[in-house]
């Protein structure tokens, strides 16, 4: 992308438009990728939080020890809303989801209390989960009667969430090689139509320098042009999408679009830069009579 001077030719300047343009196509179908992969985090990870784990607590255990039991939960790093299921509570939640003609069989209340609660993604594995388990039976020995959560989903969602994630990486790698390569191409097209104009420069005594220099600043101005295309592009479909598909507010992750759009402009800055300052110095070192 050359800062072709004066003296440049409209074709010139429309070479490293259209370079622009292509650049900043190339970086918008990088940065959906890169959100359809935070997304996917994201999807993973609300529902690992969404499964639910239940203390079920023995009938003769004291207020004070499931205070403190409750209390104890609600302290660890990786527990989140917390809560204490009495018998009476337990009625409720369960005739909110079952049928409540039980009550003609049975005169009293046969659910017991409970210390219901969820935890990070981080730690929604099943290992993480019996350890804990083990941990709190130890600690409060005779309160506890049954630790319970669905084994089977927990074992299918990590599952699910390691394999589409491990897909995506690929997927996310070989998709920068391309960008990469891309990118990298579109410039030294670019650079193509520039390539007399170079060497014309060269001729008449100015020093490599002297000639890579204001192209090269040319290049990261350009690649900022492209970056903010891009991104702008990216977040414009972003809030289309969700306005048409309110759900996906749900996975909105602001620090992670963050994240994509520092790799956004770090990738066009770079790839912009180095692939024009390669561009020049060939064009220095060729022949005139090579460059026809």
């Amino acid at each position: 992308m050359a800062q072709l001077g004066k003296g440049s030719s409209k074709k010139g300047k429309t070479s490293y438009i259209g370079a622009i343009i292509g650049v900043s196509l190339v970086l918008f179908l990088f940065g959906i990728m890169g959100w359809f992969f935070l997304n996917l985090r994201k999807t993973g990870d609300y529902f690992k939080e969404s499964i639910q784990v239940h203390t079920y607590l023995n009938r003769d255990a004291s207020k004070k020890q499931i205070d403190s039991l409750t209390q104890y939960i609600a302290s660890l790093p990786y527990a989140n809303r917390v809560e204490y299921v009495t018998k009476e509570k337990a009625m409720q939640k369960w005739n909110q989801e079952n049928d409540s003609t039980w009550k003609q069989f049975l005169s009293n209340n046969p659910l017991p209390e409970s210390i219901d609660f969820y935890v990070k993604a981080d730690h929604v594995e099943q290992d993480s989960l019996n350890l804990l388990a083990t941990n709190l039976q130890t600690i409060y020995p005779g309160v506890i009667s049954e630790f319970q959560f669905p084994t089977e989903t927990v074992t299918k969602v990590s599952k699910f969430v390691k394999t589409v994630g491990l897909v995506f990486l690929i997927s996310a790698i070989i998709l920068t090689v391309l960008v990469v390569f891309s990118i990298d191409n579109t410039i030294r097209l670019a650079m193509y139509s520039n390539r007399f104009i170079i060497k014309t420069m060269q001729m008449v005594g100015a020093t490599r320098w002297f000639i890579a220099k204001p192209i090269n600043k040319r290049a990261v101005i350009n690649g900022l042009i492209a970056s903010g295309i891009a991104i702008a592009a990216v977040w414009g479909c972003i809030g289309l999408i969700e306005q048409f598909r309110p759900e996906f507010k749900v996975l909105h992750d602001n620090n992670g679009l963050l994240v994509l759009f520092f790799i956004i402009i770090v990738l066009g800055i770079t790839i912009t830069l180095v692939s024009t300052h390669r561009a020049v110095i060939k064009y220095l070192r060729m022949k005139l009579d090579d460059l026809y």
